[in-house]
């Protein structure tokens, strides 16, 4: 075990004037790219860099995931118990919770979102990690009664190997969690690569690794874009699952990168998420529901809200309320406190969103709020926007923005916003606020979605599954079930019987 929770290693943000340079995690040592490479990081609030990230090569990779591959076949890793692994996963829970303040702010100054939501999100995130700690030796097969005579037939379950981790900046440290925690659960190894846009954080959790007594090689942590980083990973030989989380173009690469490995692959992809208030719903609560979903954090979330339908009957006063609060938002610097929300991570997704409400208007959008960036502040901001559709074939009502922008129309009848609802091409998340415990549940189980709040929204639990259908994916994380996704079972047949083998060129 050689990284090290010391010296020039000591967990933190530096300070806001200076530039920080960082380093892979491959093999236990802390490394620059081979060829010396790096790129940019930008402060998204400022337009400044504040880091300096290494630019992986494909030698880089191979490392990484060699590393990782000799720490699953045959070192200390692959000879703890269930019962030790789930030790060190709880102690990494703990270390996290501990450093939780120095990783929230890493994570708010590389991305713009909320120190207040940073902070909190990697404290509960310990608990997933906790949770998976407990799952670790409670993995079993099962006995099976056999239709063959003297045969005694028991499955186990089995770690399958090196696992390729790939994650996009939003919600890096939970992402992280859902998915090394039930991977190193199982016995699996794992390399992680960072999103290209927001790689910090990431290197800063690498260094609870080591202090967390989890053997070197077990988890490595290499950054860079899609090629050749995400490309040598996801296609490497002995990477055994993949597991994705980000958009469906980068997902499509990875499709096409597993053709040659064959590897497992899991896909956690985007969403436009329905929010339906039907005219019995309390509006304080579904108001500050929706404004939580499609404002909260600035709208950079798969699950955002960002398609709401009114019941026509409250639509006049739900609007009332929400365009209000909404010009109330206060905008600003996501490390101080009273700020309500912070800048977009990318100018990419600023440019794009300028596009979109642009056409939305030309197509007859109506904007109630917001629809600019705000003339008093520097870096990538754009108001919190609500626009009102006149149909469903707007092209921004099933287009993920990725930023704080509301699509709004209205309804009339239960089947009508049922079939709106399911109209898109996405299927992660919906919300539904109703009294009508009947409605509730027959629209939780109509709507094509793999999430569905009911008077709340935007709620995330380790014993929850989160995942999508349609073009938001496939596979679930979190819950008990994920774990069982990162193992396969092997068969085990005995004979019990002393006799020896009958007819050889008969099969039994």
């Amino acid at each position: 075990m050689k990284a090290a929770l010391n010296g020039n290693q000591e967990i933190g943000a530096p300070g806001m004037g200076d530039i920080k340079n960082y380093q892979m995690l491959i093999d236990g040592d802390w490394v620059d790219a081979s060829d010396g490479g790096m790129f940019d990081s930008v402060n998204p609030s400022t337009g400044e860099v504040w880091s300096r990230v290494p630019e992986a090569t494909e030698a880089d990779v191979n490392r990484a995931v060699t590393a990782a591959h000799n720490a699953f076949s045959k070192g200390p890793w692959s000879k703890l118990t269930p019962t030790e692994r789930g030790k060190c996963l709880r102690k990494l829970g703990d270390l996290l919770a501990e450093h939780s303040e120095n990783l929230g702010r890493t994570e708010s100054i590389d991305t713009g979102k909320m120190l207040k939501e940073t902070r909190w999100q990697a404290k509960y995130i310990a608990e997933f990690f906790h949770f998976f700690a407990g799952c670790a030796d409670k993995v079993s097969g099962e006995t099976l009664p056999i239709d063959k005579p003297d045969m005694f037939v028991f499955t186990k379950r089995e770690p399958l190997g090196v696992v390729a981790a790939v994650v996009p900046w939003n919600s890096q440290l939970f992402l992280v969690a859902v998915k090394i925690g039930p991977a190193l659960a199982a016995g699996n190894t794992v390399v992680l690569k960072a999103s290209e846009h927001a790689s910090a954080a990431m290197l800063e959790f690498g260094k609870l690794i080591e202090a967390a007594g989890i053997p070197s090689g077990v988890v490595n942590i290499v950054t860079g874009h899609g090629e050749p980083c995400g490309r040598a990973l996801t296609s490497h030989p002995n990477v055994a699952r993949v597991s994705f989380t980000g958009g469906p173009n980068a997902a499509r690469h990875v499709l096409e990168n597993v053709k040659s490995n064959f590897a497992e692959v899991s896909l956690e992809l985007g969403g436009k998420s329905p929010f339906i208030v039907f005219d019995d719903a309390n509006i304080e609560s579904a108001v500050n529901a929706s404004i939580a979903g499609i404002f909260g954090a600035t709208g950079q979330s798969c699950v955002a809200g960002s398609r709401l339908y009114l019941h026509e009957d409250i639509a006049e006063e739900f609007l009332e309320k929400m365009t209000a609060l909404t010009g109330e938002i206060v905008i600003g610097d996501p490390l101080e406190e009273e700020t309500q929300m912070g800048p977009l991570c990318t100018s990419g997704q600023l440019e794009n969103i300028e596009r979109e409400v642009a056409h939305a208007k030309v197509q007859g959008a109506k904007i109630l709020v917001g629809g600019k960036q705000p003339v008093d502040k520097l870096g990538l901001f754009y108001e919190p926007t609500i626009i009102e559709c006149p149909n469903q074939n707007l092209r921004i009502v099933d287009t993920e923005l990725f930023g704080p922008v509301l699509c709004v129309q209205r309804f009339k009848t239960e089947d009508e916003v049922l079939a709106l609802a399911n109209d898109t091409e996405h299927g992660l998340a919906a919300g539904i606020f109703t009294q009508n415990s009947a409605r509730s549940l027959r629209m939780a189980n109509l709507i094509r979605a793999g999430i569905v709040w009911v008077n709340t929204y935007r709620v995330v639990s380790p014993i929850a599954e989160f995942g999508g259908v349609k073009g938001s994916g496939y596979g679930r994380e979190s819950g008990f079930q994920a774990i069982y996704d990162y193992t396969r079972p092997k068969t085990i047949w005995m004979n019990t019987s002393d006799e020896p083998m009958s007819n050889p060129f008969v099969m039994r």
